[in-house]
Order: C-alpha cells, then sequence, then structure tokens
C-alpha cells in the first residue's frame, strides 16, 4: 500500500504544477474538511465547493511566486479495511527552487472506485 500512497502524492506534485483548482479537486472527496495550525476550518461541502477552495490557494501560492511543490517525510497508517492517515511536509518552490514556504500536513484518505480520494486533512 505504501506504493500506492506515495504514487498518490507523487501524482499530485505533477497536478499541482497545472495550478488548476479542478485538477486538485479531483484528488479530494465531497463533504471535505481542512484545518490549518491557527485553527482555522474550512469545509466544502459539494464538488463545485472544492474547485473553489482549492483555485483560491492555487491563486494565493502564485501570487506568492510558488512555481512548483515537492514533499518529503511521508508516514502512514492504515485505518479499517479501506481509509489511512497520511502525513507529508511540504515545501512550495519559486524560481531557482528557492524555498516560499514549508509546512507538515496530516491527511484521511479513502480508496474508492477511482482511486485514492482524500476527504480531511489538517496543517501542523
Amino acid at each position: 500500500m505504501v506504493e500506492n500512497i506515495k504514487g498518490f502524492f507523487d501524482r499530485f506534485v505533477e497536478d499541482f504544477s497545472s495550478f488548476d483548482g479542478e485538477v486538485i479537486s479531483s484528488r479530494y472527496l465531497a463533504p471535505y474538511l481542512a484545518v490549518s495550525r491557527d485553527g482555522d476550518i474550512w469545509e466544502c461541502s459539494r464538488p463545485i465547493e472544492l474547485v473553489d477552495y482549492f483555485q483560491t490557494l492555487l491563486d494565493k501560492h502564485s501570487a506568492q511566486g510558488v512555481l512548483s511543490c515537492q514533499y518529503s517525510g511521508l508516514e502512514w497508517a492504515a485505518i479499517g479495511n479501506r481509509c489511512f492517515s497520511a502525513s507529508v511536509t511540504w515545501t512550495m518552490l519559486g524560481a531557482e527552487n528557492n524555498v516560499i514556504s514549508t509546512w507538515r500536513e496530516s491527511y484521511n484518505l479513502m480508496q474508492t472506485d477511482s482511486g485514492l480520494k482524500i476527504f480531511t486533512s489538517i496543517d501542523h
């Protein structure tokens, strides 16, 4: 399963470079709940809300000069038969791969007929 989860995040990095909220939102399930390091909560009840939420985040990253991202430190655990928790450290990169921001994020994922999908995440 670790290769499946690693592949999920590898494809996420590829998709990120599109800066397209619809592409990123395809990796998520609605309803989706996100929690920031400060305790701010975002809930997306419908798929269109996922698109809007992720497009807003992508636009913010782009305005900060982010051109790509990478992850490291993948840790994961099974939660029942079809669910998993996974944590990664994200690094947002700008021109010449300079680091713009970094944070740790944990996810709850579910195995669906169309692959792994995220249904909650928390930054820390």
